[in-house]
């Protein structure tokens, strides 16, 4: 499985290309130096005597730097070329690009070096959704020195300055170099090298022409070296004896390392959710992916809550959909956001930000001790459940219905958030407003947790036992109003007549891990998700192939999400399937091998036994934050990890193909751990886990 485009990042700046180096950008190939969801640069194609050099290889092994081994083709079988193009660049302020060729004939030759530079200053949403630009672009030349790029609309200006080490002839569609490259030889140094900067500007009144990227000689940025270094050293070791889980453990420290971004509005580095559309701040996807990472990283999920906290709203807008005490969903830096074409700033379009930001909180809590934290977001966590209370419950049923106020907005706000993907069994899409089964569960775990905080951290024991009393409630009514009995689950959702939304989707794992089901109605929801409708053989779709809007490649209606089955494996320990976590849980994993180790966002639901490996996803975000996450949290639920009263608990449940698995130096209260787990046969139910 190759992918036709090579990405290098660092958290929101970050440059698509092609394999050989080139950006390209047109309306099915979405290149480009982005920063901030500006496209810098959409164009930059290297051709040699008019000719574009053939890939010979890739080295893409650190995400932030990518090297392109290139020759000119003869138009024959074999290459026998006598020119060598190696192109190296590293992300950092726009990229930094070293350009070497060596001439491998017994003859001079001369050569004419062309770079064909163009910038759209596309927002993000202007690429996704193919729309026009409002603002004017220009171009210059300066003193012979500096190709300046730049779009203007009212008072908002970006550019893009290009620099070259070696004297080239500039115009304003890119660069030229005439040279004589001499044979190479041993005892000269005959390789011709030209560094380029490629500098994104988003000031350009006061930022200086002959400004520099943050780039060394060699097109490295040994700080983020080291980051990453210090990144991995810190987390715990995983040993496996199934090797590829050591290898695919570390892809996933690797991609939450790249996806880390840091903004004035940040409190610290929390992950952007995905390459290419979604590298900025999501509450959802940055809530979710926290909590995956805790045993390992529980310092992504302080960022969070704090920066989360700040941004919660403090008032009405429906332009934003903003209510007081919601957690946001997004936020965008680009130009539609800035000329509020969009309500990205940020925007709150989401109905389950503000419970997970209440799960998460508790989480870290027990999983870190630092009560600190938690008793600085007293007052957030209070206008949270309130916004539980009121404004989530829109027509004091008491469940969380979600519909937008903007027009423009989401029209569906739970995590699967594309426009089909809430519908009957026959197909046909719900009325709104729309109360996903997800979201009781959510608000059920984030009350009891809750209850827990006020209990023992903020000492109000009168709040603690109404929210458990709201609780036992919610349970009580959820289990009777939204079971189906005639088919033995829980309807994905009640929409806006209260009629059960009657389809068969991966949402009922989520109720396991919320803790929300009724043992006797749990075993049902067990056996559709391992069942053949839902379970694909790699893992759980997010809608059962028996349902009327199934679709293998469909983006919520028949793929398969690695973090959702991350949480349905979490949630089945919860529950006590143990073996059924651990089936779940290396089928996923096995998916992550085939994959290089990298799980993507999605992958198609064909049936395992029909493809015999999973199949891409067109669109998907790769990497992604969840999607890296995932690995994480299916490692605690086979090792059932769990921090309860300031002690590890461990709880192995692990399928013999697994054998023995180790994950050294757990961080908590306890200071650091070991967990140790290996398979023993069958493996037998385990008791109930976690709050109740």
């Amino acid at each position: 499985m190759v992918l036709d485009t090579i990405s290098i990042l660092d958290g929101n700046e970050f440059v698509v290309s092609n394999h050989q180096g080139d950006l390209d950008a047109t309306p099915a190939a979405h290149h480009g130096l982005f920063l901030d969801d500006t496209r810098f640069l959409s164009r930059w194609v290297l051709t040699i005597n008019g000719q574009r050099p053939i890939l010979l290889s890739i080295d893409d092994t650190s995400y932030y730097r990518v090297q392109h081994f290139l020759a000119l083709a003869t138009g024959e079988v074999y290459i026998d070329s006598h020119l060598t193009v190696v192109r190296q660049r590293a992300v950092g302020g726009g990229f930094h690009e070293i350009l070497n060729l060596a001439n491998h004939g017994q003859e001079p030759v001369d050569l004419e070096i062309r770079i064909e530079a163009a910038a759209d200053f596309a927002d993000l949403f202007e690429v996704k959704d193919k729309l026009s630009k409002k603002g004017q672009l220009y171009s210059s030349v300066e003193n012979g020195e500096a190709l300046t790029l730049g779009y203007c609309r009212d008072q908002y200006r970006r550019e893009t300055r290009i620099t070259s080490s070696v004297p080239a002839e500039l115009n304003e569609t890119g660069l030229t170099y005439r040279i004589r490259l001499d044979p190479l030889r041993q005892d000269t140094n005959s390789i011709w090298t030209t560094h380029i900067d490629v500098i994104a500007v988003k000031d350009p009144d006061s930022t200086p022409a002959k400004a520099t990227s943050r780039l060394g000689n060699e097109g490295v940025r040994p700080e983020l070296a080291e980051n990453l270094k210090r990144w991995v050293d810190g987390a715990p070791k995983v040993v496996a004896s199934w090797q590829p889980l050591e290898h695919i453990y570390r892809r996933s420290l690797v991609d939450l390392a790249a996806l880390r971004f840091r903004k004035p509005i940040l409190l610290g580095a929390m992950p952007a959710a995905g390459l290419p559309w979604f590298m900025t701040v999501f509450g959802r996807d940055s809530l979710l992916t926290s909590f995956q990472a805790i045993p390992f990283m529980p310092d992504l999920a302080a960022t969070t809550l704090r920066t989360l906290g700040l941004l919660q709203s403090r008032a009405h807008d429906e332009f934003r959909d903003a209510e007081p005490g919601k957690i946001p969903h997004e936020v965008r830096f680009g130009e539609m956001t800035a000329f509020e074409d969009t309500p990205h700033s940020p925007y709150y379009g989401t109905a389950d930000a503000t419970p997970l930001f209440l799960i998460l909180m508790e989480e870290y809590e027990r999983w870190t001790g630092d009560r600190a934290l938690v008793l600085s977001l007293e007052s957030e966590a209070r206008a949270a459940i309130a916004w539980i209370d009121n404004h989530g419950d829109r027509d004091g049923d008491g469940y969380i219905e979600y519909e937008r106020r903007n027009p423009n907005g989401l029209e569906n706000q739970c995590w699967k958030d594309s426009g089909d993907s809430i519908a009957f069994a026959d197909g046909t899409l719900a009325d709104t407003p729309r109360a996903t089964c997800e979201l009781q569960g959510y608000a059920y775990d984030a009350k009891r947790r809750t209850a827990r905080l006020a209990r023992e951290v903020w000492k109000d024991s009168v709040w603690a036992a109404e929210l458990d009393r709201q609780a036992d409630e919610l349970k009580r009514r959820f289990n009777d109003e939204f079971w189906v009995p005639d088919r033995k689950f829980f309807a994905l959702a009640l929409d806006g007549r209260k009629r059960k939304v009657d389809s068969l989707t991966s949402n009922i794992g989520h109720l396991l891990w919320s803790g929300i089901a009724d043992e006797d109605k749990a075993r049902h929801c067990v056996e559709h998700l391992l069942g053949e409708a839902l379970f694909s053989g790699w893992g759980v779709r997010t809608m059962a192939q028996t349902e009327g809007s199934y679709n293998p490649i469909g983006y919520h209606v028949g793929t398969v999400w690695p973090h959702d089955n991350a949480f349905i494996a979490w949630g089945l320990r919860r529950y006590g399937y143990a073996a059924e976590s651990a089936r779940l849980s290396y089928a996923m994993l096995e998916a992550a091998e085939l994959f290089h180790h990298r799980l993507p966002e999605a992958f198609a639901g064909y049936n395992r036994a029909i493809t015999k490996f999973p199949v891409e996803y067109p669109t998907a975000c790769s990497p992604q934050a969840w999607a890296a996450g995932a690995p994480l949290l299916l490692i605690r639920a086979l090792l059932g990890l769990e921090s309860i009263g300031g002690n590890l608990i461990v709880d192995p449940a692990l399928p013999e193909t697994l054998g023995r698995l180790e994950t050294l130096d757990i961080p908590g209260p306890w200071g650091r751990r070991d967990a140790f787990g290996r398979a023993r046969g069958e493996i037998p139910s385990n008791r109930r886990r976690g709050q109740g």
